[in-house]
């Protein structure tokens, strides 16, 4: 039996992943969950998993969680600090899917224990891509990707060398507003950027789909997982969502990974490494799917991949600054106080300011995360 730490059990990964986990109980046991705040949710799953410890990021929601858990040997601990400490608790998998900065902290102490971690945090590789993979070298820790596009990435690379590859393509599903014109995108409300046509997910990633600038920060991810030079990084827009990423290797051969459009899949991937596992999805049926298309990425309807780029080849604090003002913006959105294509422009415009220095750890990493979101917040004139 392996044991496994989840962070960020109530997310949609989080759920995904306790999913796979209930489907073979005699294979895992869980040590740790965790949330920001849903106490009653997280306890119910504690109590499902028999965890050993529940930790809520939000120390207000501490009672209602102790209250969930009464009468259970269940631990319960709350606030930032209790994120870091049971991430660094030793175990065989520790999940990584806390969104946003506050999984920054978290998954680094997962990392310095130099165990295996199963990355869903996009902001770990984007914003402190340098400083993580540092860590990863000095404690000698495993990652495993979670993201659809890197796990297929990961796939078909098992048993090539790097120096073997002539490039990696990521691909894209196009988010929902592939075919409209300029004006209608820039026209988009909030419940038109959410529907996204493929995958179940949360309001900010499907934005982030929309405008593209998901597949930004899935290019500098891909930059520190799999250093082959950002030449070698493609993007292709492939609407139906199927092939996840190729590599193309020197001979003229690319790898392909198939499936469905469905997060089990690459968790699995994750939990069963180096082995597989069942999962209940149904074989990918490619004669019912009919045709596979591709596209060229249009940057100049989607600036975001551009910009990533160019945030990846500055290096230093730009992709922290891109990945900050980018969630500054489409909070703006959501809440119904700028326009769909005002995005890509905020974050354009607190790119082109002077930028701080390159972070050199985790603190820094974070003190340029927090002045770009100040920046951000100025540009869009809110508090």
């Amino acid at each position: 039996m392996r044991t496994i730490s989840i962070l960020g059990a109530t997310g949609s990964v989080g759920a995904s992943t306790l999913d796979l986990v209930r489907r073979n109980r005699s294979e895992w046991r869980v040590v740790a969950l965790t949330a920001n705040c849903q106490a009653g949710e997280l306890a119910a799953l504690a109590r499902e998993f028999s965890a050993e410890i529940a930790v809520v990021g939000d120390e207000s929601c501490l009672r209602d969680l102790r209250a969930g858990l009464a009468g259970t040997n269940i631990g319960a601990a709350g606030g930032a600090d209790a994120l870091v400490e049971v991430a660094a608790r030793p175990v065989d998998l520790t999940v990584a899917a806390i969104v946003g900065c506050a999984g920054l902290a978290p998954t680094m102490a997962a990392i310095e224990q130099g165990g295996t971690i199963a990355l869903a945090n996009k902001e770990a590789l984007v914003s402190a891509g340098e400083v993580m993979t540092v860590a990863l070298a000095k404690h000698g820790a495993t990652l495993l990707p979670i993201d659809s596009e890197h796990n297929a990435i990961f796939q078909c690379l098992q048993g090539h060398a790097l120096s073997d590859v002539a490039s990696i393509t990521l691909t894209a599903s196009g988010g929902p507003f592939r075919t409209w014109s300029a004006e209608a995108i820039a026209a988009a409300t909030p419940a038109q950027a959410v529907a996204h046509p493929n995958w179940d997910m949360g309001a900010k990633i499907s934005v982030d789909s929309a405008t593209m600038f998901n597949k930004g920060l899935e290019l500098i991810e891909a930059h520190h997982l799999f250093p082959v030079g950002l030449d070698r990084l493609k993007i292709v827009v492939h609407p139906q969502s199927v092939i996840h990423s190729m590599v193309e290797y020197r001979d003229g051969s690319t790898l392909a990974q198939l499936g469905p459009a469905d997060m089990r899949v690459p968790i699995a991937s994750c939990l069963a490494w180096p082995r597989r596992m069942d999962t209940p999805m149904p074989p990918l049926d490619l004669a019912a799917i009919g045709e596979l298309t591709f596209f060229a990425p249009d940057e100049e309807r989607f600036p975001a991949t551009r910009l990533a780029r160019a945030a990846a080849e500055q290096g230093g604090a730009a992709p922290a600054v891109l990945n900050a003002a980018n969630e500054i913006a489409v909070a703006a959105f959501l809440a119904g106080n700028i326009a769909f294509s005002e995005i890509a422009v905020t974050v354009e415009r607190v790119l082109s300011a002077n930028l701080p220095e390159p972070p050199r750890c985790l603190e820094d990493v974070l003190a340029v995360d927090a002045e770009a979101r100040a920046r951000a917040r100025h540009v869009l004139e809110i508090a």
